[in-house]
């Protein structure tokens, strides 16, 4: 009987499909019972291969889990309060500074507002100073004067100066805690304010987040506004932020222009509590691996474009740019000819307030550090529209859903800007 070449052919087909199959469920069944390790050095470009190559059969076969954009919010604060027809003449005035980065004025602002229409006193336009001793600026180096003055028309009156009568040297200084209520300006502040005349606060700050009251009190339309309202960037600065912000849309193209914005300080991850977890496992900060881990469990594509507050390049970094390539500090993205001015120092007040507005204006923001930058940058978000605020945490498996890691400032409708928009 003579053979078939056609059957053996078939024959043979089906013996190598049944091999390779049998060879397919060996793989699946060692990969799924492998351990995933991950390396315990920083900054180690061998070990970062070797993570790359590990996760990225982790991530989503997408451009990342980018959450839609909603309308932005409107406020919903009483407008009454900027009735000029209810403006009153200033009866004495209230001085302060802005301290401490932008994360800290937005608050201030807020709270010397509150103080001075309570008061009826006038607010007079504040300086801002640095962390270093001597280092001051004044309010429009930074701040648009007019916007700020016009916002507040109806509200308070504002000066631009002391009157030349009133001397700075004999204010009566006077501590204002962080959210200043009506009983605190009663009971604290109206005493020696009636008392002195003239009186200039200093904002302490007992709690950095910026969780809502319960129950509404009538000031909270006041700092609402003076919050929100008020404070927009001088027309230089404004510029180099918005190029900024265009340079990283234009890395971003894959992901159509969106980028995300991570609070990350190597000097702060330098201090002992940020490598201590509190009761529950959770951290006050991470690391940029941890944060590289994170992001791609979470599913983020590694051609995603990343922008870190950290002032300046650091070797710490150089794990998070081998999984995420377009990984940028402001260095790498300001135009050369605005550098020798706003890159004067790594501690300027020009850098605080950059990567406070660039985070703000982020697709995704990721907090590294918990704080008030944190707290008053979802402030912002919030009220544009955007809701991909997420907290990094340890992913024990091999991903997680982005939306399980949403900030509760959002997922929970906690922050203070929930009772300002709507």
């Amino acid at each position: 009987m003579g053979v078939d070449l056609r059957q053996v052919v078939a024959g043979v087909l089906t013996l190598t499909m049944f091999i390779m199959l049998g060879q397919m469920i060996r793989r699946e069944h060692f990969d799924s019972a492998t351990q995933e390790k991950f390396p315990e050095g920083t900054g180690d470009v061998e070990n970062a291969k070797v993570m790359e190559q590990s996760l990225v059969t982790l991530a989503k076969k997408s451009n990342g889990p980018w959450m839609a954009v909603h309308q932005a919010l409107k406020p919903c604060w009483d407008e009454s309060i900027t009735d000029k027809s209810q403006e009153t003449e200033g009866e004495g005035f209230i001085t302060f500074s802005l301290t401490n980065g932008p994360e800290y004025h937005v608050s201030q602002v807020a709270d010397a507002v509150v103080v001075a229409k309570y008061l009826r006193a006038t607010l007079v336009l504040p300086t801002i100073r640095g962390s270093k001793p001597g280092d001051e600026m004044i309010f429009d180096d930074i701040y648009d004067v007019d916007k700020f003055m016009k916002s507040l028309g109806g509200v308070v009156k504002v000066a631009k100066d002391l009157p030349n009568d009133v001397s700075i040297r004999n204010l009566a200084v006077v501590k204002v805690p962080n959210r200043v209520t009506e009983d605190q300006i009663a009971e604290e502040i109206e005493p020696i304010f009636r008392k002195k005349g003239n009186v200039k606060l200093a904002t302490y700050f007992p709690l950095v987040n910026m969780r809502k009251n319960e129950p509404k009190s009538n000031s909270d339309s006041v700092a609402c506004l003076a919050m929100f309202g008020t404070l927009e960037l001088q027309p230089d600065v404004n510029e180099v932020v918005d190029s900024m912000v265009d340079r990283l849309r234009a890395l971003s193209r894959k992901s159509d222009g969106r980028f995300i914005a991570v609070d990350l300080r190597v000097e702060i991850l330098d201090k002992a509590a940020c490598r201590e977890s509190d009761a529950n496992g959770q951290k006050s900060c991470y690391s940029p691996r941890e944060i590289a881990v994170f992001l791609r469990k979470t599913g983020f594509d590694k051609d995603t474009t990343i922008y870190l507050t950290q002032p300046r390049w650091d070797s710490s970094l150089n794990i998070l740019k081998d999984i995420f390539p377009k990984t940028y500090t402001k260095e790498s993205i300001m135009a050369a000819d605005k550098k020798s001015k706003f890159l004067e120092s790594e501690d300027s007040e020009f850098e605080k307030v950059i990567d406070f507005n660039i985070c703000s204006q982020s697709d995704v923001f990721v907090p590294a550090t918990s704080g008030l930058f944190y707290a008053n940058v979802a402030g912002k978000i919030i009220a544009s529209g955007k809701n991909q605020i997420i907290v990094p945490a340890k992913i024990p498996g091999s991903s997680a859903l982005v939306t399980d890691f949403i900030s509760p400032y959002v997922s929970k409708r906690e922050h203070l800007a929930y009772s300002c928009f709507c």
